[in-house]
């Protein structure tokens, strides 16, 4: 069958589209973004705003027709941190769920991490062991570890790369200043999350997911071969590190410039860097490999695996 997930995040309202069956890997057949940034849309109540809530509809709208125009069968519509923590989070639902149709899942933060820690064990594997996983959004930053499909321990926390880039790093560049208050505000944010995951065993691989640390890794990882001619990508710290000075020193249209810098990420790459390399470090990690499969794989995933039991 022809499925598609629709995934409405706080930088993007994404469609991928996939052939898929039950105990079958998905395989894709489209990926269509919308560009939205909805921190940009937060009012100081911590509201969204009318034009950002008439941008959602918009996207949702578009979305919808697209996955008719592809055939879909089944639509799997979620929302994620921007959508959640908004104050008029029940009239922003409504509206979407009008423009889409039917019903929205709004997923919570653990969950979230829940999803796409499914996603990233069927990636690499039963062989993978224990993995640690980070996943950084536009809202929120989600950590999970485990040895099985389901993670052991799972967090959330609000540090996502839109929303630290309006709170700390609002100018262009943002200087060093400001970089050194976003990395002592996310040092203390995570110290009780290291703290409860401190039980954990050592993990045997760690992975990152999410389109930001798939930039950063282009830009200061380094790939690697893999299975059947694929390519992987690892990210060490060190060299994570090294690059955040230079990209709070240059303005957001140089950065878009650099390896892997895509424009609808230069704005915010730097806060997910900071983030990211904060957390890294927190958790005593000195390198992780990216997960090319993350939220919207494992919606589709845990979908198929209800019908396959079904």
């Amino acid at each position: 069958m022809r499925l598609g997930v629709l995934d409405i995040g706080s930088n993007t309202v994404h469609l991928l589209v996939a052939d898929a069956h039950p105990g079958g890997r998905p395989l894709a057949t489209t990926s269509r973004r919308t560009v939205l940034r909805l921190m940009r849309y937060l009012t100081p109540t911590g509201a969204i705003s009318e034009p950002g809530i008439r941008a959602l509809e918009d996207a949702v709208a578009e979305a919808r027709a697209h996955a008719r125009a592809e055939g879909v069968a089944e639509l799997l519509a979620t929302a994620t941190s921007a959508v959640r923590d908004a104050t008029n989070g029940t009239e922003v639902i409504r509206r979407i769920e009008d423009a889409l149709g039917q019903p929205l899942q709004v997923l919570g933060g653990e969950d979230e991490a829940r999803f796409t820690f499914l996603a990233v064990r069927r990636w690499f594997g039963w062989s993978a062991g224990q993995i640690l996983l980070f996943d950084i959004g536009g809202g929120s930053l989600e950590i999970a570890a485990g040895a099985d499909e389901l993670p052991a321990a799972a967090a959330s926390v609000p540090l996502g790369a839109g929303r630290m880039t309006v709170t700390f790093l609002p100018e262009d560049p943002p200087g060093e200043v400001a970089v050194d208050a976003l990395r002592a505000h996310a040092r203390e944010t995570l110290a009780p999350i290291v703290a409860t995951f401190r039980d954990q065993p050592t993990p045997d691989h760690v992975a990152g997911s999410s389109k930001a640390i798939r930039s950063l890794a282009k830009l200061a990882g380094y790939p690697v071969p893999g299975w059947s001619g694929s390519e992987r990508l690892m990210l060490p710290r060190a060299a994570l590190g090294s690059w955040i000075p230079r990209l709070a020193r240059l303005p957001a249209s140089a950065r878009q410039e650099l390896p892997g810098i895509t424009a609808d990420r230069t704005f915010q790459i730097v806060a997910g860097a900071v983030v990211l390399h904060t957390a890294m470090r927190e958790f005593g990690i000195d390198e992780l490999e990216v997960s090319p499969w993350a939220l919207r794989e494992g919606v589709l995933l845990r979908y198929l695996e209800s019908l396959a039991w079904g």
